[in-house]
């Protein structure tokens, strides 16, 4: 993939089996018109989720995408294989590669072990409500510092403290501490790139959140579903589901600040999907009234309207203006960004920006920045990854690109089970 970026690679492949642009989106769940902006890059290929889908659509091997084979991704998942001082220069960059390809850098085990507890959830000792609530406002910490190693690690036990704790005293505060975990578990999984289980963790929240009454619940859930129907491909879907939550939350008059935040976050939420479906107008009328929404209640402007604008950057990157998505970001600094999360996400989404419009130099800048702030944000999220790895193959003599290399093929310690 040294040559041509994954759209071309599709395009190619397609028109070799005869398919049509509507045909092939038929077999990944995708629109024609979707299918057109992937193939010509106007959106960027680069979830490796995605890009099996494409490769199994197309009868391609995954390693045309610069994926590993399947029967090797699994070996390859576990970053704890990718350490050691002893190995020669030649056999350091060679794990260095292999990591990257492999899409997903936290260690397969850990992500076995949150779907087994979704299907048979670990014993847990008894805990009361308040107990619970803490280990949640711990993990919402733990995401907030971008350490999802370790989150991803936690993410069996709160699960099942939770529901224990819900089930037991069956009362709708109960039932919103299992939406809220649920919640956290999407929003964690979908940035690790366990989507397919992040899917199932959304469906969840959504269930738990109705039997919450919770209206802020109910509207987090339906953000979290709705984003991973965006990732399937099913944008007017996904922007179905935001507009209920929408006008469930404004039903409720919006007393508290929590609403009103909540509101905005799902605005800027829905515009993002409207932005990834090609809908320019919606898009761009959509994260005006998240700015508006985030301006309304003087507590949460000096958070919120930088939330919103970083969205209104990210909104013309989807529509595949990326000269006007870092336009946008000029107006922004990390200062704005109250968490190591949200910082690394800034300079992140510089980054992705920056590497479309041809900058490889402020590309490591933005990922050199990103690792300082929230290393988890460059390491452990497939999609930055892989620039990361093509900024590594393509550009090796530009300043920074040796110690990005570095950061991100760093060995992960291993966390105790």
């Amino acid at each position: 993939m040294t040559r041509r970026h994954a759209g071309e690679i599709v395009r190619s492949a397609r028109r070799a089996k005869g398919l049509t642009l509507a045909d092939l989106g038929r077999l990944t769940g995708y629109s024609a018109s979707q299918v057109s902006r992937l193939e010509r890059g106007i959106v960027p290929l680069t979830d490796t989720v995605v890009l099996r889908s494409f490769a199994a659509a197309l009868g391609l091997s995954p390693t045309a995408f610069g994926l590993l084979p399947d029967s090797n991704v699994t070996q390859c998942y576990n970053a704890d294989t990718v350490s050691g001082d002893s190995q020669d220069d030649e056999g350091t960059e060679m794990r260095r590669r292999t990591l990257l390809a492999a899409g997903l850098s936290i260690p397969l085990a850990a992500l076995q072990r949150v779907d087994d507890a979704l299907a048979v959830p670990p014993r847990t000792d008894s805990a009361e409500p308040a107990q619970v609530a803490a280990r949640l406002r711990a993990a919402q910490r733990q995401f907030d510092r971008s350490e999802l190693a370790d989150l991803v690690d936690a993410l069996p036990g709160l699960l099942a403290s939770a529901t224990a704790v819900a089930e037991r005293v069956d009362t709708p505060a109960g039932w919103g501490l299992v939406a809220g975990s649920y919640r956290l578990a999407t929003d964690t999984l979908n940035k690790v790139g366990n989507k397919p289980t992040a899917r199932l963790t959304a469906d969840r929240a959504v269930l738990y959140a109705a039997r919450s009454e919770d209206p802020v619940a109910k509207a987090a859930s339906a953000r979290a579903l709705g984003m991973m129907l965006r990732i399937e491909g099913r944008p007017t879907l996904a922007a179905e589901v935001m507009t209920r939550g929408v006008d469930q939350l404004a039903s409720t008059g919006l007393h508290t600040t929590a609403q009103a935040s909540m509101l905005m976050r799902l605005l800027c939420a829905r515009a993002y999907t409207y932005a990834w479906a090609g809908d320019r107008e919606r898009a761009l009328e959509g994260i005006v009234e998240a700015e508006h929404a985030a301006g309304r209640v003087p507590a949460m402007k000096p958070a919120s309207l930088p939330f919103a604008r970083l969205y209104h950057s990210n909104i013309y990157y989807a529509l595949g203006d990326d000269g006007k998505a870092l336009h946008v970001a000029r107006d922004l600094h990390v200062g704005m960004y109250p968490t190591p999360e949200r910082r690394g996400r800034y300079y992140t989404d510089l980054a992705r920006s920056s590497w479309r419009v041809g900058k490889p130099e402020q590309t490591a800048t933005a990922l050199l920045e990103a690792i300082q702030h929230a290393p988890a944000e460059v390491r452990d999220r497939p999609s930055i990854r892989q620039i990361a790895a093509e900024l590594v193959e393509r550009h090796p003599r530009v300043a920074g690109v040796r110690e990005v290399s570095k950061a991100i093929s760093q060995p992960r310690k291993r966390v105790p089970v």
